[in-house]
């Protein structure tokens, strides 16, 4: 528990991210990449401490970070080879055991939904001279490798479309990037030990259980243990259960979905987005712009003549099952299988942009499939909350209650 709550400042040391008065990278020459940021432990706790974060102080044990871009190949739904990019965090000033025998525990980290391409993993470490927030978590203080993968659509593939909460692709492009970091670390000398710990917030939550099945189905890797934070596991459930509300609170989410369903199976984006809303889309979601700035070119209404999803296409989806996007969300689910790797489905209660009952839903039926040992890591019982905590603000708190969840077992296991 005292780790998790020294976790919990996080929440204000993401806004640690780019400070100006860190140091640049040295021209340090890799195999297989480059290195982007290049900072010491003491650096960071001297610009935490007088940031005021809470929590932190001269006996913080703070961890510098190398980390280094790598670009890699995967496969996008269509089925096309893909250059893609990905970000792989190396901690920096942990005991010589842990480098020269124990070895490094690595955290597969898909990141939550983005819009511009300025939020990928690997252009916000190029950008300003340090990885986001859950990188801090995960190994600054974690002491873990971290591996970021930009996804197809973002950082070297920003002209490819974003494929949204598409578990085919989302998790390609994560288990590629996760073989392309061990062979980048082979080349490098860069010692792992074999833990392969697999996490992420919202979309990154329903990519981490998708690349957990992908992992499962080829039998190539091995994962230690998975901890999906607050993923739409249930696509049919959270596409009906938007469909039949009145307004969208956030209508870029679910106009993406819409967008990258009808390009990966050849549907006309008209079909199912109204214009003069279709015809916007491939300009919205080109990586120049962010939420904000997409949701103004939208409408909030769902559907009907003047909302944002045809009612052609909305009626049908509610009672045909035959209707070709019904099927198409209900074959991109990622909670239908029986995991046999531990996974603890982490989720706040107060969320209201992904509810606390998709992650119920989740284990039940995980269960229902034969799964070794799935369950529920409600955030604010764990952290002894008196509040339900939203979407957003779970973020910061989700994470680190997993990295301490992950700590525990490489300590029980490992050793450090």
């Amino acid at each position: 528990m005292e780790k998790i709550v020294k976790l919990i400042w996080v929440i204000s040391v993401l806004f640690f991210v780019g400070c100006g008065d860190l140091h640049q990278p040295t021209n340090e020459t890799v195999v297989g990449g480059e290195v982007v940021v290049d900072l010491d432990g003491e650096s960071i706790k001297g610009s935490l401490i007088a940031a005021g974060t809470p929590g932190v102080d001269e006996n913080t044990t703070v961890y510098g970070y190398k980390a280094y871009k790598i670009p890699y190949m995967t496969i996008d739904e269509e089925g096309n080879s893909v250059a893609v990019s990905g970000l792989m965090v190396v901690p920096v000033g942990l005991p010589d055991i842990v480098y020269d025998i124990l070895g490094l525990s690595m955290v597969s980290d898909s990141h939550g939904t983005i819009f511009p391409n300025a939020e990928a993993p690997t252009v916000i470490a190029g950008t300003n001279n340090a990885p986001d927030g859950s990188s801090i978590i995960l190994t600054s203080l974690g002491g873990f490798v971290t591996l970021q993968a930009d996804y197809i659509g973002f950082g070297d593939s920003v002209d490819h479309y974003h494929p949204f909460v598409l578990k085919k692709s989302l998790a390609n492009a994560t288990v590629d990037f996760i073989k392309a970091a061990k062979i980048f670390a082979v080349n490098n000398a860069i010692n792992l030990n074999g833990q392969l710990f697999i996490t992420g917030y919202s979309e990154g939550g329903y990519a981490a259980l998708a690349t957990l099945e992908k992992i499962e189905q080829e039998g190539e890797l091995d994962v230690t243990m998975a901890a999906p934070m607050a993923g739409p596991y249930d696509v049919n459930r959270t596409v009906y259960g938007a469909l039949i509300q009145p307004t969208l609170s956030v209508p870029s989410f679910m106009a993406d979905i819409g967008y990258s369903y009808a390009l990966a199976y050849d549907e006309d984006v008209a079909s199912i987005i109204n214009e003069p809303y279709a015809s916007k889309l491939e300009t919205l979601f080109n990586g120049d712009f962010n939420r904000t700035q997409i949701d103004a070119e939208l409408t909030t209404i769902t559907t009907g003549p003047n909302g944002l999803f045809n009612p052609i296409l909305v009626n049908d989806f509610l009672t045909n099952p035959d209707n070709w996007f019904r099927q198409a969300v209900v074959e991109n689910n990622v909670h239908t299988w029986g995991p046999q790797t531990t996974v603890k489905l982490v989720h706040c209660q107060g969320d209201e942009v992904i509810p606390f009952a998709i992650a119920q839903v989740a284990e039940a039926t995980m269960d229902a499939y034969g799964a070794a040992n799935v369950s529920i890591v409600p955030v604010e019982a764990e952290l002894g909350l008196p509040e339900p905590v939203g979407h957003t603000d779970c973020g910061p708190m989700a994470y680190g209650v997993a990295a301490n969840i992950f700590a525990q077992t490489r300590e029980a296991t490992i050793g450090y």
